[in-house]
């Protein structure tokens, strides 16, 4: 009996494998494909368990729909804006492709009249963000993956209690699961406060399939925006900066101000909207028009996530690398690229493009750190130069591209990022900001190692082994 069971066990274990080996590369590229495959191959039952709760980045019906809904809201808004505008005119023409491709991948148009504060002091920024807070009239909004219980987390609470108490209306979108520390610790006493407070993607175990999300889909934004007139965004959560243990983390946040503000509130709103299917009166209300003061710098939203279009950050990369003619520099705390962002980098490179990828030397996930290096061969002997930055971990998620084009925002270039994340990015299309990050980027530069490819090449059989074997889990990372 009991060698009857072992071969029936046995038996179900193939009958998984087989049937996977179907299933698994349905509309998926190669590489998580394979992962997916190493993993049912050696641990057929568990490896079922898991691609059932990870492996397919679906959304719920009732989700969808309200995507929709936000998509439409948008639309309304923009409705009527121009149908182009002249930021083209400080744009090289080989851009242009690049930046058409962005149109069609966002809801949200190219604005002018903004103006953009480069903040890479952590405390500065914590700073900059209480004083706005604490200077409101009308409303505070926050989102952010991680709001912590800590000194940090408490001294941006009792300013949100501050603006009640004047009688500001006041909203913290907090993720699920990245802010659990800060739901349990600070949301009794903010809604005590009047202030409302929502969890976004909560994962329930057992709700059917049709409304439970992945556990694995975040919201990894991070936008603050005050009386619809200045916005805070970038890579900073609310954390202490020492969060990591033996590390300090090294932030880029931008403040601004102008029309594009009004996209980064849609964005926010909408996401509140996903979990409470309200949309309150303030996504239409905020100030459109340009100020009068002279501000010519163009920029647009590109929220992405599973309920947006494929990759569209990644795309959006990619597009511009190929585009670029002198200079692109990525700065990321996490490297795990798609084979086509791979080629985009390397092609732009032997072109003669300079191509600067900026990564943490420690990194505080070893095992993602692994991963990442084994890319470096393929980097380094394309001609990009790869630098590994030691003054802070430096978290800061940023792109330029020649003179005129900057990114910004919460994206890591990684596969989580691109595929399964919320995350939101900010195109830049402006000469003066390009070259104020262009400066910032210098100064990582000059406290970064660059990494030899001689010396890279011959390291030890068993650190380029290690590495082989971690990039092979690349699309679970």
């Amino acid at each position: 009996m009991a060698m009857a069971w072992k071969d029936l066990y046995d038996a179900s274990e193939w009958v998984i494998r087989l049937a996977m080996l179907f299933y698994v590369p349905y509309r998926r590229d190669a590489a998580a494909a394979r992962g997916w495959l190493l993993l049912i191959f050696f641990l057929p039952w568990a490896g079922l368990f898991l691609y059932a709760l990870f492996g397919r980045a679906y959304l719920p019906r009732q989700r969808l729909a309200r995507h929709k809904v936000v998509s439409e809201a948008i639309d309304r808004i923009y409705r009527h804006a121009p149908a182009r505008v002249p930021f083209r005119d400080g744009t090289p023409a080989q851009l242009w492709p690049a930046l058409d491709l962005t149109g069609a991948l966002t809801n949200f148009p190219v604005v002018g009249g903004n103006r953009f504060e480069f903040i890479h002091d952590y405390q500065g920024a914590l700073e900059r963000l209480i004083a706005g807070i604490d200077a409101a009239r009308s409303h505070v909004h926050l989102m952010y993956y991680i709001y912590a219980n800590d000194a940090v987390g408490r001294r941006v609470s009792d300013a949100l209690v501050r603006a009640r108490q004047r009688g500001v209306t006041v909203r913290v979108l907090m993720d699920a699961i990245g802010a659990r520390a800060g739901l349990k610790a600070h949301a009794p006493a903010l809604r005590a406060a009047g202030a409302e407070v929502v969890a976004l993607l909560p994962f329930h175990l057992f709700k059917f399939r049709r409304e439970r999300l992945r556990p694995d889909l975040r919201n990894h934004r991070k936008i603050a925006v005050i009386d619809g007139t200045v916005a805070f965004f970038g890579s900073q959560n609310i954390v202490s900066p020492t969060a990591n243990k033996g590390l300090t983390n090294e932030e880029m946040v931008v403040r601004a101000e102008g029309a594009v503000v009004r996209q980064l509130h849609a964005v926010l709103l909408g996401d509140r909207y996903l979990e409470t299917a309200d949309l309150p009166p303030e996504i239409d209300a905020d100030d459109f028009s340009v100020p009068g003061e002279q501000r010519p710098a163009y920029a647009q939203v590109l929220p992405s996530g599973p309920g947006y279009s494929t990759d569209t950050t990644e795309n959006v990369m990619v597009g511009l690398m190929y585009a670029a003619r002198s200079r692109v520099v990525l700065t990321t705390p996490y490297f795990i690229p798609s084979p086509q962002f791979v080629s985009a980098m390397c092609n732009a490179a032997r072109r003669g493009v300079t191509v600067h990828l900026i990564v943490d030397r420690a990194s505080n996930k070893p095992f993602v750190q692994l991963a990442q290096e084994s890319y470096y061969d393929s980097l380094l002997e394309a001609g990009v130069h790869v630098h590994g930055y030691y003054g802070n971990f430096l978290h800061a998620k940023l792109m330029s591209v020649d003179d005129n084009v900057a990114l910004i925002g919460s994206s890591n270039l990684d596969r989580r990022s691109f595929e399964l994340n919320e995350e939101v990015t900010v195109l830049i299309y402006d000469p003066a900001v390009a070259a104020d990050l262009w400066q910032i980027e210098q100064g990582y530069l000059e406290k970064s190692d660059t990494v030899d490819p001689a010396a890279w090449f011959a390291r030890p059989a068993s650190r380029r082994l290690l590495q082989n074997v971690a990039r092979l889990f690349d699309a679970l990372m």
